[in-house]
């Protein structure tokens, strides 16, 4: 591998808001949103998901606060699914804190007294249209209350990249991925209102595999946040490899802030994407047309391959660059 932050291609200055469940992988990919030059956090908020929404709030402070990232809202918003109001949670890879592995510092971020689907509306609705992406990485549940709250934000975002579904595979069943299968209703909502999707779904984030080499990279680095992602892969990647058998663990959710930041890092192909609502067996399956059988439209991007050196010369020279 080349040096941090070598060959990974200048980033397009770009306005984020960050819709979070941290998690190793939310975690990864908020300090690399954090690092890189030319991108602006406008906001993250929080959804229940990897844990209960009180845990990954308080993870997401935590790491705002190893990002050095004090000006930034942070905003806890829905804690359920918008209609089964099952909370389905994953201690099995993050642990009871939802971020277990590294000592989580005393937050010096202020949590946003707003509920976190207000910070989206008001956000997007603030921003010049087409100046604002959203990356949702958890549950779909904040996203589509807010398209639902308020519909005109479909027509001033500048895209959706979500990290969640797959077009040939799941994770939580065979049919399914966890984010999607935790609220496939809205998961629905999101695809089928009138906003680009690009879905960066398991097919591609199975390809970003922190490999001991990639560890080595973060431990050299001798500052906080490298260490702080150097314990965290020392938790995930053991939970990974007992609950899904890989070696290294892949870190899903930075792939789809990498590409809302570098999107040639990302290939994608136009697609359809429909999600299973009720099939016994495919509930919360994404079901992806590449062809456009039926007639139907390929109206959003699904990612398919990974530059993996560029990926990792990308996310390991933004954490190097973190204090």
């Amino acid at each position: 591998m080349s040096a941090p932050g070598a060959g990974a291609g200048d980033v397009t200055p770009v306005r984020l808001l960050l819709d979070v469940d941290p998690g190793h992988d939310d975690a990864l990919a908020i300090l690399t949103a954090a690092g890189l030059p030319g991108v602006e956090i406008a906001g993250i908020t929080t959804v229940g998901g990897n844990q209960t929404l009180e845990k990954v709030t308080r993870n997401a402070l935590a790491v705002a606060t190893v990002a050095g990232l004090e000006g930034v809202v942070v905003a806890a918003g829905c804690d359920r699914p918008l209609v089964s109001g099952a909370v389905l949670t994953d201690s099995e890879t993050h642990g009871a804190s939802g971020l277990d592995g590294p000592v989580l510092p005393e937050p010096t971020v202020a949590l946003d007294p707003r509920h976190g689907v207000d910070v989206i509306v008001e956000t997007v609705m603030a921003a010049e249209p087409g100046t604002l992406t959203l990356v949702p990485t958890g549950p779909l549940t904040n996203v589509a209350a807010a398209v639902r709250r308020e519909p005109a934000i479909a027509g001033r975002v500048a895209e959706v990249v979500l990290m969640g579904g797959g077009y040939t595979k799941g994770n939580v069943t065979p049919a399914a991925e966890f984010n999607i299968y935790t609220d496939p209703e809205a998961a629905h909502i999101v695809f089928t209102a009138p906003w680009r999707v690009t879905m960066v779904g398991l097919d591609l984030t199975h390809q970003a595999l922190a490999t001991p080499e990639v560890r080595e990279r973060f431990a050299g680095m001798g500052t906080r946040a490298g260490d702080f992602v150097v314990d965290m892969l020392d938790f995930f990647g053991p939970a990974y490899l007992a609950k899904q058998g890989f070696a290294s663990p892949p870190v899903h959710d930075v792939c789809a802030l990498v590409r809302a930041v570098v999107p040639d890092i990302v290939r994608v192909r136009p697609g359809h994407v429909d999600v299973e609502l009720h099939g016994q067996h495919t509930r919360g399956m994404t079901v992806t047309d590449l062809r456009g059988r039926e007639g139907r439209d390929l109206d959003h991007l699904v990612a398919t391959d990974l530059d993996v050196p560029r990926f990792w010369d990308l996310v390991t020279g933004a954490v190097a660059r973190l204090p």
